[in-house]
């Protein structure tokens, strides 16, 4: 086996499969993709890539299948998967997901296309693995599926714990050895083992911890909705096709945006930010607008900036979805029961709440057209009250 040095889990073990694959060009342009996108224009040293966070995923994956007495062709698979989770990924990540989504209908767990006729493909085959049980596994389907994409998945167990330390908030600190040791089956279904509610507890509120500091910071979710706006146009010149774009890297997308969409490229390469023209909670936003689709957001967005006297896409409108807790489906066993953690635990209700308090919708412009632009907002969107905040 070959050991690999990482920041986080110390060494990792690859088997020859591992290193075949990773020695692949899509595996290798996981290099290039920065884990936390946009969120590094707020935490400089968030400069960590989808490439160890996956080689992150297929450790923690390795040591549940051994507690879990899984082995053989299905643990082979399951680590194929998990070390593969990310392959589907187009640059910044998430930041462009939904732009890759509108024009193809995929997912970025949909990675059936890039396991036929690949390298990638060619290594499966050679070690007399099934690319499409794995593309399953990726989706989450079936039992092994949960641990890879689920309530109680490695997934999320690498990425707190690894954006926690290269932000440097220690939010998402969680005790990852407790957690894949403990991991049972019962009846299909993925849980933890009796005596675990406070380790369940503790990976609910490590992500709502995280959410709030990091993840959904404003200044991140600004140069998200000027990246997914400028990639949009970028799309919309011709330039570069949804296929070559979904397969770019992270500086790729840069130098194009700079090329062909330069108000906005130029503007997120040098952190020349739109500023919140409104921010406003959920308690001051219509449920219609709370509701608001993409092509409903552009709408009002274009009828904002016609109000305000700016140019459309000088106005970005953006409406996050309605805040949930995947994880507090999370199942563990209580007195020998499975029960919902959100049945077991107390904190769950009071999460949920903080999450509801800490929702905004932004509306965001270039600085000098913020006044204007809050007042047309407000009168557009129907909102109750507003929150301006010009400075970062």
């Amino acid at each position: 086996m070959t050991a690999v040095k990482d920041s986080v889990h110390d060494y990792i073990s690859l088997d020859p499969l591992a290193q075949d694959l990773v020695d692949t060009p899509e595996f290798q342009r996981l290099r290039h993709i920065k884990q936390l996108s946009t969120v590094r224009l707020v935490y400089p040293s968030a400069n960590h890539t989808r490439f160890e966070h996956s080689l992150g995923v297929y450790h923690l994956a390795s040591r549940a299948l051994d507690y879990l007495d899984i082995g053989g062709d299905r643990a082979r698979h399951v680590r194929a998967a998990a070390l593969l989770h990310d392959i589907g990924h187009g640059p910044y990540g998430h930041q462009t997901e939904e732009v890759i989504r509108r024009r193809t209908g995929a997912h970025h767990d949909e990675i059936g296309h890039l396991l036929d006729e690949t390298d990638v493909a060619a290594v499966l085959v050679a070690h007399d693995l099934d690319p499409d049980r794995i593309a399953a596994l990726v989706r989450g389907d079936g039992e092994l599926g949960q641990l890879v994409s689920g309530e109680l998945d490695v997934d999320r167990m690498d990425y707190l714990v690894r954006d926690a330390h290269h932000t440097g908030v220690p939010y998402g600190t969680i005790d990852t050895g407790r957690l894949v040791r403990e991991l049972r089956y019962r009846d299909g279904e993925l849980v933890l083992a009796d005596g675990n509610v406070q380790t369940a507890e503790s990976l609910l509120l490590a992500r709502a911890l995280m959410n709030g500091t990091v993840y959904r910071h404003h200044v991140s979710r600004i140069a998200g909705a000027m990246l997914e706006r400028a990639s949009e146009r970028l799309l919309d010149t011709g330039e570069v096709g949804i296929d070559e774009f979904r397969r770019m890297a992270d500086h790729d997308l840069l130098v194009s945006l700079s090329e062909h969409v330069p108000d906005l490229g130029r503007r997120i390469e040098r952190r020349d930010l739109y500023k919140r023209a409104v921010w406003a909670p959920l308690a001051s936003v219509p449920a219609s607008v709370v509701e608001m689709d993409y092509a409903e957001t552009r709408s009002a967005a274009r009828e904002i900036a016609d109000k305000a006297g700016v140019e459309p896409d000088e106005v970005l409108v953006d409406v996050p979805s309605r805040p949930s807790f995947k994880e507090s489906r999370t199942r563990v066993i209580v007195n020998g029961v499975v029960q919902r953690l959100e049945e077991a635990s107390e904190l769950v209700a009071g999460l949920r709440a903080a999450e509801r308090t800490q929702w905004r919708i932004g509306v965001y412009a270039p600085a000098e057209a913020a006044d204007d632009v809050r007042d047309a907002a407000a009168d557009v969107l129907g909102l109750a009250e507003v929150r301006v905040g010009l400075a970062e």
